[in-house]
């Protein structure tokens, strides 16, 4: 059996673990080991348990174990490079990685810079954790994945159809660069909303946060129009955007987005690899984008509150 590694313990990690570990070997790689039996909760509230192994990055290093055929990035994206870093050593430069950041600021930084393939993956599955041992499945959504360039696409077909098998859609595409954009709008409008309200994404909803909501598309969309990015509907403009927020918040009404996960647990946000690029493109085209600024200054208050 082939073997991948979740690199990074998340919410994400362990459910793409918990998804793959009937199919191929699976080990999740962290700062600290997590106890080996773990629980999924299902988003129809099954719970079902499952072993998986857990490691520390130091005890990789010090055994040198066989090498992965995968090493899936499921950390935040500030940490991501860092945490490649902690295992590069251990891993053939042919190796693929396949990154599961959101936003835009990881991805073109180790795609430059690894030798091997690097593969991106954007989904709208929703999950949260629930402690060292479980994790839920808030939310299903399909999962896209390819490279920035297009040079890889036999392998991205391969994982995408091995995900598939296991319960989590994934397709094959040639434009990942478009759809890591329009992941990070919709990132953009939710994550920064519900961290600051502290909700779960479906009471975007409801008349005390819609307005809101309206406010950060009509910044996004326009500056997605200058970057050439249109919503993956086909539908153009504010409409198309608007739209696609609200399926996204639809079919991921339960779920506990990750930067309020962030919050909750008072951790730095990922608020630089969400708003950071879309203020940066802001800028470049000169269009106003006062909204965005302004959810990333309350969230840095917030967070310089519970860090400093």
């Amino acid at each position: 059996m082939t073997t991948h590694w979740m690199l990074g313990p998340g919410a994400i990690g362990r459910l793409l673990a918990h998804s793959l570990a009937p199919f191929v070997e699976v080990a999740v790689i962290g700062r600290r080991e997590l106890p080996t039996r773990q629980v999924l909760t299902t988003p129809e509230g099954e719970a079902r348990d499952q072993y998986l192994t857990s490691l520390a990055a130091k005890q990789l290093v010090a055994n040198a174990p066989k090498p992965p055929a995968f090493v899936h990035i499921t950390t935040k994206a500030m940490a991501a490079e860092a945490a490649l870093s902690s295992i590069a050593s251990l891993l053939p430069p042919s190796t693929p990685l396949v990154l599961w950041q959101n936003g835009f600021y990881a991805q073109p930084r180790i795609t430059q810079t690894w030798p091997g393939p690097v593969l991106c993956a954007t989904t709208t599955q929703g999950a949260y954790l629930t402690g060292d041992d479980g994790v839920v499945h808030a939310g299903r959504g399909p999962t896209f994945i390819g490279d920035l360039d297009n040079q890889h696409p036999g392998l991205a077909e391969f994982l995408a159809a091995l995900l598939s098998e296991a319960g989590f859609p994934a397709t094959a595409v040639g434009d990942i660069r478009s759809r890591l954009w329009q992941k990070l709008a919709v990132n953009a409008v939710i994550n920064p909303l519900v961290a600051l309200h502290g909700v779960r994404n479906g009471e975007l909803r409801g008349d005390a946060y819609s307005g809101r909501v309206v406010a950060v598309v009509k910044e996004v969309a326009a500056i997605l129009a200058k970057e050439g990015v249109v919503p993956p509907s086909g539908s153009e403009g504010e409409a198309g955007w608007l739209a696609l927020v609200w399926q996204v918040v639809e079919n991921t009404a339960n779920n506990k987005a990750s930067m309020l996960q962030d919050m909750e647990a008072k951790r730095p946000t990922e608020r630089g690899a969400i708003l950071g690029p879309l203020i940066e493109r802001a800028e470049r085209h000169g269009l106003e984008c006062e909204v965005l600024k302004g959810l990333n200054a309350e969230i840095e208050a917030l967070e310089n509150s519970y860090l400093s």
